[in-house]
């Protein structure tokens, strides 16, 4: 036999609230439209639920065993509706990223760290794309959102694109490089040392290359190449060798005291970095709520670093 949840909900509260009057205030509905629907339960099945010509109301056994039913669907309605709620507002449910390695593992992986110690609930799918890969995942509905470093030219006409960081680029090397304690640093310098080059397919090697002509540096020894970004790290602050890297990830490893930026300007990529959205994409709530949050994390980083730029950084 087949009985309406809601009536079973009504009979739980009838009960629990030790009359259809009580009942009816506690749950903000009418005194007769309790009565009808228990009586509406009776009929269905066939026997009273209440002993008879007695007040307050007296349940029966068999009424008992049904209002512990008609308690459960009160529970498991109010669990839903927490889901609902929870999910709605942004505060669970599931977050596909994907963005470039070093900036991803150097900057953004902290920001999501902490991120999750405020929302538990929101899982976050990580992946690493570069431009290329991430505009057609997002076409494809696999990612809700793309942090990578791009040109605004290059941005696709069915995509929005805001920026978080302006692109900067430094000559990093590890912290206690005999670099580090020259007052000026020519070019012969920096042919001196072994270089190391991020992956050929990543947008950081051609700002490498373009970097150091830029500065009229044509000719030098690659000692390393491709690599995660610890790779590079660990090679780097075991070594001389020298790299380049966004301003944004060496000023992040200050505090390990492994790496730091040599005083020597090598021009800005045209690229800066952001977020990419699909524009006709309604992103779920727990997007928009890590969107907004690394929006509000870099305006405070950027300012931070422009700081110590311009007070720190150029006056070496």
């Amino acid at each position: 036999m087949k009985l309406d949840p809601r009536h079973l909900e009504i009979l739980a509260a009838v009960v629990d609230n030790g009359g259809v009057t009580e009942a009816a205030r506690a749950i903000g509905k009418s005194q007769p439209s309790l009565s009808r629907t228990i009586t509406l339960l009776e009929n269905r099945v066939d026997r009273p639920l209440f002993a008879s010509n007695k007040r307050p109301l007296v349940p029966t056994e068999f009424c008992l065993q049904l209002a512990a039913e008609g308690r459960k669907i009160l529970k498991a309605n109010h669990a839903a509706g927490e889901i609902v709620s929870s999910y709605k507002s942004g505060r669970s449910g599931a977050v596909r990223l994907a963005g470039t390695p070093f900036f991803m593992d150097g900057v953004i992986s902290g920001m999501i760290a902490t991120f999750q110690t405020l929302h538990q609930d929101i899982r976050i799918d990580q992946s690493y794309c570069y431009p290329l890969d991430v505009f057609a995942d997002l076409r494809n509905g696999v990612l809700d959102l793309g942090i990578i470093p791009i040109r605004a030219s290059e941005v696709p006409d069915d995509m929005t694109f805001d920026q978080i960081l302006r692109g900067r680029n430094v000559i990093a090397c590890r912290a206690g490089h005999s670099l580090t304690r020259k007052s000026v640093v020519r070019l012969n310098d920096l042919t001196s040392y072994p270089w190391i080059a991020p992956p050929v397919d990543s947008p950081l090697y051609h700002d490498l290359r373009a970097g150091l002509e830029g500065i009229g540096v044509k000719h030098f020894k690659i000692s390393f190449t491709g690599g995660s970004l610890s790779a590079v790290i660990n090679v780097l602050s075991e070594s001389d060798a020298l790299t380049v890297l966004p301003y944004s990830v060496v000023f992040r490893m200050r505090p390990q005291n492994r790496l730091t930026a040599l005083s020597i300007r090598i021009g800005d990529p045209e690229r800066h970095l952001g977020i990419l959205t699909l524009t006709n994409n309604r992103l779920e709530p727990a997007a928009k709520r890590l969107m907004n949050y690394i929006t509000t994390e870099f305006k405070s980083l950027s300012a931070i670093i422009h700081h110590h730029e311009q007070n720190e950084l150029w006056r070496k």
